[in-house]
């Protein structure tokens, strides 16, 4: 799959500068007001106590913030930062080295923890309640399970899919945040702050050219800003204007409304070779040159919250809107029986 400036998916170049313009306090943290008011309240209650915040499970799409807030967590409680990821924890083992190695408070970022194996989940419940491992030595009826105590610490964990956490891993959560995606004037002063950190001023008329192009997700927020820093850097020596914004973004195929080659591929195919659809999902990627994993997952969930498309029993339909974001006009009938 080509690389797209849309993705919500951070590319592994790009991590270094996404972590530069990372805020790193509660108060800088802009969009997600009702979760920022929880959980200060949270982290305020347990430094009044002097404990170790509960355990927090923060879930929703990527690029929202779920890294930033983890990070913001151990910030804010003056601790130190353990990053790992459930597809790097495949055996109990590996879980019980890192928790180990754990001193009293600190946080453990683990990304993605619903990919994490089934032993290594049954070890976390115990690890998360009662603040113990049990190791076990040897093999068949020899075995021993060894417990260990670890220190108290707080588990930040993320996920993009809620669903698939077993119910008793949720339950051992104190707070549980769902992240939605940023309003555009939310959008707007990220940009703004971003430009700040990289050196350049960025007018509000700029910030909203960008911000109604970022799909509500501040990762593409700040990779629009950065194509749109390069272009006035080239072009109009470093100023940036909300026409200059819009010729960069133009030049990525970055649309008004955040559409890039690849959505409008999928619907002007859907439109104009299937005559509105239904059509199935591996016709419409073979369509449009691209695996059915990258329609579904990249393409699809954006044209269905913008309702540009709809998902039926036989297939992806085109509907009004995503007719008139094209210009035209669906034929005669368009729409009938698409649910029978």
């Amino acid at each position: 799959m080509e690389y797209s400036p849309v993705s919500p998916q951070a590319e592994p170049a790009e991590r270094a500068a996404e972590a530069a313009l990372r805020p790193s306090t509660l108060s800088e943290f802009e969009g997600q007001p009702r979760v920022r008011e929880q959980l200060g309240l949270v982290l305020a209650a347990a430094r009044h106590r002097g404990a170790v915040p509960d355990h927090v499970l923060l879930s929703g799409p990527p690029g929202l913030g779920k890294t930033t807030l983890a990070m913001i967590i151990a910030a804010e409680m003056g601790v130190p930062l353990h990053i790992t990821s459930g597809p790097a924890i495949q055996h109990a083992g590996d879980l019980a080295a890192i928790l180990s190695g754990l001193v009293t408070g600190e946080v453990l970022f683990l990304d993605e923890i619903h990919r994490m194996s089934r032993p290594a989940e049954e070890m976390l419940y115990l690890a998360m309640e009662d603040f113990r491992v049990d190791v076990v030595v040897g093999k068949g009826p020899g075995a021993t399970a060894i417990p260990i105590d670890i220190p108290p610490f707080t588990l930040v964990g993320a996920t993009t899919r809620a669903g698939l956490l077993p119910g008793p891993l949720r339950d051992r959560f104190g707070f549980t945040a769902q992240l939605d995606f940023y309003e555009t004037e939310d959008l707007a002063q990220i940009a703004q702050r971003s430009a700040d950190k990289l050196g350049f001023s960025l007018d509000d008329e700029s910030a909203q050219v960008i911000a109604s192009r970022s799909r509500g997700t501040p990762r593409i927020a700040n990779r629009l800003l950065r194509r749109v820093r390069d272009y006035a850097q080239v072009n109009n020596g470093g100023e940036v204007t909300a026409t200059l914004a819009r010729a960069a973004l133009e030049l990525y195929e970055v649309d008004e409304l955040g559409l890039d080659r690849l959505d409008r591929g999928v619907l002007e195919s859907i439109c104009l070779k299937f005559g509105g659809g239904p059509v199935g999902l591996s016709t419409l990627a073979i369509s449009v040159g691209e695996e059915t994993e990258t329609v579904e997952e990249v393409a699809e969930p954006f044209l269905v919250r913008k309702g540009f498309i709809m998902r039926t029993p036989r297939g992806r339909v085109a509907t009004a809107a995503g007719w008139a974001h094209l210009g035209l006009t669906p034929p005669q009938g368009a729409g009938d029986d698409l649910f029978s």
